[in-house]
């Protein structure tokens, strides 16, 4: 059995050279960030001056801030009124929430109002249990600007 199984000399020189080309195949493939790059500096070519890149937007903490916007029955009866109901992180306060909504949706809104949700006990069966505190920002924007949060609900 062991004669079988040992390689000679003879086929580890044979084998040492494709093993070598494959490794030189993976050095000549870029990475995807490098591919990923190129792909953005293209685009800004074609929409701005030459050697100009386009300027991005950049989200800070806002996604941080504003969990999500509630959509209810109640929140829609505010957005008569251009108030503008979201779910928002317990550590914040109204200022970052107002400078939230101006950096995701561009509004500087008016007035922030902040209700602070203390979670319900609940009861399965024996079990007893309670959900989560949460809090929630009524936002009040200016007379004639909006936000498209309603669409398609």
């Amino acid at each position: 059995m062991g004669i079988f199984n040992r390689k000679t000399e003879d086929d580890k020189k044979a084998k040492a050279p494709q093993a070598s080309k494959v490794v030189n195949e993976k050095k000549e493939a870029k990475s995807m960030k490098d591919l990923y790059e190129e792909k953005t500096v293209v685009a800004a070519g074609k929409e701005g001056k030459a050697g100009e890149e386009k300027a991005q937007r950049k989200y800070g903490q806002a996604y941080r801030v504003l969990i999500k916007p509630l959509v209810t029955e109640k929140a829609a009866n505010l957005g008569t009124h251009n108030k503008y109901v979201f779910a928002v992180s317990l550590k914040t306060n109204k200022i970052e929430i107002a400078k939230a909504i101006e950096e995701v949706y561009g509004i500087k809104p008016i007035s922030v109002n902040i209700i602070n949700s203390e979670g319900k006990t609940v009861r399965s069966g024996r079990t007893l249990g309670k959900r989560k505190d949460w809090k929630k920002a009524i936002v009040a924007l200016p007379e004639g600007k909006t936000i498209k949060i309603y669409e398609g609900v």
